[in-house]
């Protein structure tokens, strides 16, 4: 691990920050790192108001979007809900179809089947629309690259509108309406919605368009909180103000499928972290073990028996993808070890058999082994489509498209992306990217960073800090759960390895000045970091990078440091 300490903010404004707040030096700096620099904007931030969301007509073509839907309603066409088959794509289908519900009964939603038709708008779905009288496709989380599809659409008499977030390519659809806040052409303040976060900037437009408050759409912001987790989005700006309202209907009054799985884990109060592993998972199974429709219609019951049913299946399919990723990371992991490529600086993997609904989880667990750019590539139909991800720091959207005179089509972001290519073309193109790789990527990137808030003394850590550090959630990318390094500490005697084959760490820490017969310490425990415990005994001193957590255990709660590493 790279330890990476942040530069110390400006003193002044530290200070300054400090005395309008009545906080600890040490909170306004942490403040201060988050471009936090007065009182105005501290309110902001700890209590992140709906009426700071920005005007949804400032995004380009939101106001031909609303009057095509608004003439659809009137006119009582038929829509179609269109949207990809991930967390963000059916949660947003979810979104608009619920809403759009209630202007209009003829709505009808369309997931593509990850196998048949593969991500984005299809021929399918477009075929779909036009046989059964569709006129206008609504599109979300997909369609800025799917220039072919919706000239297709315009042939058969089907509009399209576009709601994505993606990066566009050179040309735009030529669609009613495409509404992406990456767009060149597009003024929108705020750059870095989800695509259920376009999504509710429609609806919000629509609902304002006829008289309506953000009030009438608090009940879709679980959806949304959902998606802004669940796709790694920035945790700034107006995905802070939609996840921090959104958390708390989850914890409120979530829709009947959201409290279905809740009732099913048993967890009473969820953080933005137990939504993106315990329900995204579960809404993301549908779509890799089985179908994305699946999800969406437990997403919009309102029926709690029919929706505790439909949690069942589903949690079922979350069991099925467990087991099927753990044994094609094993598989993938052997392979990469008979082709002596653990010295590569990138890892490309393939076998026709792997399941295509989780391949981009085992592309994540293989950077977790071998930290550098990763594809894992199946067969799907008579082409291979690979998940590809990223390391911090490296563009893995721009390395696919150096390689792209291999690819047949390929999508995404820096650290999260999609590809088809000829089964031909796989070793080129493998050969092809550890090129691109190797002479682009900087060598500090192939080994795994832990950016440090700050240094703190022990001593600082205080249940009235720790409140007041817990209002910095929800955390997320912009907005990291404060780390921080503690040096020359030592443990109270009471250290042991714990857990299956003592994979972690469990420690009691004190700073090493303290007298020897004194055994007061502060709890620590540090998960997969077992190999490390000789660092810890005979009272050595040794240096923690960790996060501040609360532990509780047999009705008793106390503070608990989650270590991230520890050196000597």
């Amino acid at each position: 691990m790279r330890w990476t300490l942040k530069p110390k903010p400006d003193y002044t404004k530290v200070t300054a920050l400090s005395a309008a707040l009545s906080v600890p030096e040490n909170i306004a700096a942490l403040l201060v790192q988050r471009g936090i620099t007065n009182y105005d904007e501290a309110k902001s931030f700890f209590r992140p108001s709906l009426s700071e969301l920005h005007n949804p007509f400032l995004m380009k073509d939101m106001d031909v979007a609303v009057t095509r839907i608004e003439k659809a309603i009137k006119e009582s066409e038929n829509i179609l809900v269109y949207g990809d088959y991930d967390v963000d794509g059916t949660t947003s289908v979810a979104l608009m179809s619920s809403f759009l519900k209630t202007k209009t009964p003829n709505v009808a939603t369309y997931i593509p089947d990850r196998y048949d038709e593969g991500y984005g708008v299809s021929y399918k779905g477009i075929d779909f629309a036009a046989d059964n009288d569709i006129t206008l496709i609504i599109a979300l989380d997909c369609g800025i690259k799917a220039i072919e599809k919706v000239a297709y659409a315009k042939e058969k008499g089907v509009d399209f509108i576009i709601c994505d977030h993606h990066r566009p390519g050179k040309q735009i659809p030529d669609a009613i309406a495409v509404l992406d806040p990456k767009r060149d052409d597009c003024n929108y303040p705020y750059k870095e919605l989800c695509g259920c976060g376009v999504g509710f900037k429609l609806i919000q437009a629509i609902n304002e368009q006829s008289g309506g408050t953000i009030n009438d759409l608090l009940g879709y912001l679980d959806l949304v909180a959902t998606a802004i987790g669940a796709d790694i989005v920035p945790m700034t700006g107006e995905n802070r103000i939609l996840a921090y309202h959104g958390l708390h209907i989850i914890n409120t009054a979530p829709r009947m499928g959201f409290y279905a799985i809740i009732k099913q884990v048993k967890k009473e109060t969820l953080t933005i972290t137990d939504v993106v592993f315990i329900i995204a998972p579960r809404i993301n199974a549908a779509g890799r073990m089985k179908h994305g429709n699946h999800a969406v219609t437990l997403l919009t019951e309102t029926d709690i028996n029919l929706a505790a049913k439909y949690a069942q299946e589903i949690e079922t399919f979350n069991k099925d993808r467990r087991e099927t990723d753990k044994s094609i990371t094993e598989e993938a992991l052997l392979q990469i070890n008979d082709n002596s490529e653990k010295d590569c600086k990138t890892t490309v993997v393939y076998h026709e058999s792997w399941h295509k609904g989780v391949i981009g989880i085992v592309a994540s667990r293989l950077t977790e082994t071998y930290y550098r750019p990763t594809l894992v590539f199946t067969k799907s139909g008579e082409k291979l489509a690979a998940s590809a991800r990223s390391v911090k720091g490296f563009d893995v959207y721009n390395a696919l498209e150096a390689c792209s005179k291999h690819i047949e089509q390929f999508g995404g972001h820096k650290y999260a992306a999609g590809l088809t290519l000829l089964e031909k073309d796989y070793e080129n193109f493998k050969a092809e990217f550890e090129k691109v790789v190797s002479e682009t990527i900087e060598e500090h990137l192939l080994t795994p960073e832990i950016n440090i808030d700050s240094e703190l003394d022990l001593a600082d850590i205080t249940p009235k800090f720790f409140r007041i550090l817990k209002q910095f959630a929800p955390f997320g990318p912009g907005n990291m759960h404060p780390t921080f390094m503690t040096k020359n500490v030592r443990d109270t005697g009471y250290g042991k390895c714990v857990g299956q084959d003592n994979a972690h760490l469990k420690l009691a820490v004190q700073p090493n000045n303290v007298p020897k017969s004194d055994k007061r310490g502060i709890g620590a425990i540090g998960f997969n970091l077992g190999n490390k415990c000789e660092l810890t005994t005979d009272r050595k001193t040794f240096d923690i990078v960790y996060s501040i957590d609360e532990n509780e255990w047999n009705g008793n709660v106390s503070l608990q440091l989650k270590l991230k590493d520890l050196n000597a």
